[in-house]
This record gives structure tokens, C-alpha cells and sequence, in this order.
């Protein structure tokens, strides 16, 4: 059992996974952060909103298979959303702790409400940070939207010639992403362009990339039923964030959720985009933690 704050290798599943304890003299029920992506990492959020909510709480911080500082699976195929999940329980398992408040950003939040699905018990209370479901159809749409509402004139004449394509939606959202350089993925991402630049530099700090592996075996083997469909089983006190901005994943989706969970609340910010955790952090730390109080 570890206890004391710091960077550990825990051995999960026979893959080494990077977690990292924050906030441990607090001694609450551990908020366990999940990062989004798929395949990203929790670099940015340990040097923003994480050491402030650190303040109150016992914070864990864990990559999944594959991302960041964790290893990489033995296969290209071994990211299913069912092994994703058995590796968070087989964490909570090893650090010896019976039951755990969760924090799951964007594609982290979708993965969170898999968690409290397959295990309910040792989930306490969820927050869902612009949460995602990525085998949405909806999703492509507000994606493709989205970009048209901040593309200069020339990434949207690009864009246009992708959409009068004959292709599935799928496919026009695919070629969309593969057109779109940085700046405009940060004008899609963000309303003010200085936390954008912020939040860049510190990817690029990092050191860390995205391998794009998790996306291509997940939607390989998307889960079945969707997560859609399942949501009115999750009873657990939920809080939703999301900026009235998002153009990733946005209110639509964020009201689709709150919808099917019987128990939570949805709180908006106003000056947000997909990340109110650095947008608007002040907000989102307190909220945060009011909630788990």
C-alpha cells in the first residue's frame, strides 16, 4: 500500500503504470484523476488545477496503458475500454482503498462513467470535466461545426471541399482533423488564445506524445451497447462542467448526460471552451470542491 506523496511505478496488469500522489496528509477519500485523449496524459493538469485541488484533497494521479509515463502494451490491440477499466480497479485494489471519488476530463470522463458501471461500489461520488461519447454520431457533427465557426478563410474552403465529398460523416470528421494545423486546433479548443499558447508550451515541455494507438483499437472494438445506452444505470452523485463554448464535445453532449444520470448537476462556464480547468480554474477548483465536500 503506498501512502505517502510522490511518483511511483505501479505494475497493473503487467504493464507498468505511472502514478503519482498528491495531498496525502489530507486524508479524504482519494479524487483519482482520469486524463482524456485517448492516449494523452495528465502533464498540464499536475501544473494547473491539480496542486490547488491538492490543497483539499488526497489526490491520485494515474496514465493508462499506453499514455504518457506508463508502458505501452504488448499489443497495438490491448486497449479496449473493458482492460482500461480492469486497470483502474486493479489500482484502487493494489493502493488498498475501498472506495474512491473520480475526475475524468473529456475522453477521461466518458471512461470514468465505464468505471462506475463496472464497479460501482468503489466509486464514491464522479465529476465529469467536458465529458466525451465518442461513438456518438452527435459528436462528429458538433466537431464539424465547431470548426466552421473559427476557421480562417482558408482552412474553411479546404473544409468545404471534405464536406461536398460523398463520404460518411465519419470519414468527413476524420479528414477535417487530419486538415486542421495548430492554430486553429487551438482556436477550437480554447476562447483565449494566451491559455491556449500556455497550454501548448506545456505540452511541448512535456516531452510527451500522443501515439494515436488507444483511438484506433478502441474504435476497432467499441464497446457494445454504446455508453449512451447505459448511462440511466449509473446513481451515483454526479457534477458535470462544461464550457458553453466547447466545440469538441459541448452542451449538447454534456445535456445528453446529465439527462440519463438521474443524480447529478451540470454547471456551465461562461468564458470556457473544451478545458475549464484552465480557462477558468478558479471556478472549476471550487466548484470541484464543493462538491466533494
Amino acid at each position: 500500500m503506498i501512502q505517502k506523496d510522490g511518483e511511483y511505478q505501479l505494475l497493473i496488469n503487467e504493464i507498468g503504470h505511472w502514478i503519482k500522489i498528491e495531498g496525502s496528509l489530507n486524508k479524504t477519500i482519494p479524487l483519482v484523476i482520469i486524463h482524456g485523449g485517448p492516449g494523452g496524459n495528465h502533464y498540464v493538469f499536475e501544473r494547473t488545477a491539480g496542486p490547488k485541488l491538492a490543497e483539499e484533497r488526497t489526490i491520485i494521479y494515474y496514465e493508462q496503458r499506453g499514455c504518457g509515463r506508463s508502458e505501452r502494451p504488448h499489443s497495438d490491440d490491448a486497449y479496449a475500454i473493458e482492460l482500461l477499466v480492469e486497470d483502474f480497479y486493479c489500482l484502487v485494489k493494489q493502493l488498498g482503498i475501498k472506495k474512491v471519488d473520480v475526475l475524468g476530463y473529456s475522453f477521461g470522463g466518458e471512461l470514468a462513467l465505464e468505471m462506475a458501471l463496472t464497479y460501482p461500489e468503489i466509486i464514491n461520488k464522479i465529476v465529469l470535466s467536458a465529458p466525451s461519447l465518442m461513438f456518438s454520431d452527435s459528436v462528429f457533427q458538433i466537431q464539424i461545426q465547431g470548426f466552421k465557426t473559427i476557421g480562417d478563410e482558408r482552412f474553411l474552403e479546404r473544409m468545404e471541399k471534405v464536406l461536398s465529398q460523398n463520404l460518411p460523416i465519419k470519414e468527413k470528421w476524420e479528414k477535417v482533423w487530419s486538415i486542421a494545423d495548430s492554430e486553429v486546433v487551438d482556436r477550437f479548443l480554447f476562447e483565449d488564445q494566451n491559455v491556449a499558447k500556455n497550454n501548448r508550451r506545456l505540452w511541448e515541455d512535456s516531452g510527451l506524445n500522443n501515439t494515436g494507438k488507444m483511438m484506433v483499437a478502441i474504435q476497432k472494438n467499441p464497446p457494445s451497447p454504446p455508453l449512451q445506452k447505459r448511462l440511466n444505470q449509473i446513481k451515483h452523485h454526479t457534477l458535470i462542467l462544461t464550457g458553453i463554448h466547447d466545440r469538441n464535445t459541448g452542451l449538447k453532449i454534456s445535456n445528453i448526460i446529465k439527462q440519463e444520470l438521474s443524480n447529478s448537476k451540470l454547471e456551465k462556464f461562461k468564458n470556457s471552451a473544451h478545458f475549464p480547468d484552465l480557462e477558468e480554474e478558479k471556478k472549476f477548483v471550487t466548484t470541484t470542491l464543493d462538491f466533494l465536500r
